[in-house]
């Protein structure tokens, strides 16, 4: 897939005409993290978005006690580091690579000039930045009234939606979590993220082998959110 058609893929350049398309992808470069690998650190100094090209990126917030929460998990396709863009604050969260990644980078420089002369990209940007603000409010309010089960149904049924896969038995697999990071996404103890996937597994809403989820009932889910 060449980075035009990429770019496609992403809400804030969906709506650009190819040669726009192609212009930007002449902005881009790239990058390479290992695993384990911190893309940036919360404080750093923002001067770039970042799109998935391969491989899949935690987006996390830690405390100086050496706890986490993970606000998401990003795949190919998808970006981050939008704020940057705008303001060029220092970082907000921290970013690291689960697996083997590369990304693509766009400058805040590149980005203003480019953005100068098609400012109907600036309709998607705010779009985008939206939808930041709309998750970062759902995590909140899970947070605060929302107990563990539901925590970790809205959790599953979240990654789900965004990075799931079909089963061959009609379920959907999940991406593969270590109970630490699972128990992060939810903002759970590992302790209590465990005593409810051990419950979903026992009923038969998911099952659970070697850290890999899959959803068997997927309706029943949804009601424990609701």
């Amino acid at each position: 897939m060449s980075y035009s058609q990429l770019l496609a893929q992403i809400p804030m350049f969906e709506d650009l005409a190819s040669e726009d398309l192609e212009t930007l992808s002449g902005l881009l470069q790239q990058r390479r993290y290992n695993k384990g690998e911190v893309i940036f650190h919360q404080g750093d100094v923002g001067t770039a978005l970042f799109i998935v090209r391969k491989g899949e990126v935690a987006i996390r917030l830690s405390s100086s006690e050496g706890k986490e929460v993970i606000l998401g998990l990003l795949g190919r396709g998808e970006s981050f580091g939008e704020l940057a863009l705008l303001d060029g604050e220092p970082r907000s969260t921290d970013a690291v690579a689960r697996e083997e990644t590369h990304l693509l980078s766009l400058h805040q420089e590149d980005f203003r000039r480019f953005l100068s002369e098609r400012p109907q990209v600036a309709m998607g940007l705010l779009a985008v930045l939206s939808r930041m603000v709309r998750r970062v409010t759902q995590i909140v309010h899970d947070s605060a009234f929302l107990d563990a089960r539901a925590r970790l149904a809205r959790v599953l049924l979240d990654l789900a939606e965004r990075q799931g896969q079909p089963a061959p038995d009609g379920g959907v697999v999940l991406p593969k979590l270590t109970q630490v990071e699972l128990a992060n996404l939810c903002g759970l103890t590992r302790e209590s993220a465990n005593k409810w996937l051990r419950n979903y597994t026992r009923q038969g809403v998911i099952s659970y082998e070697n850290g890999q989820i899959t959803i068997l009932d997927i309706e029943r889910l949804r009601r424990d959110v609701d």
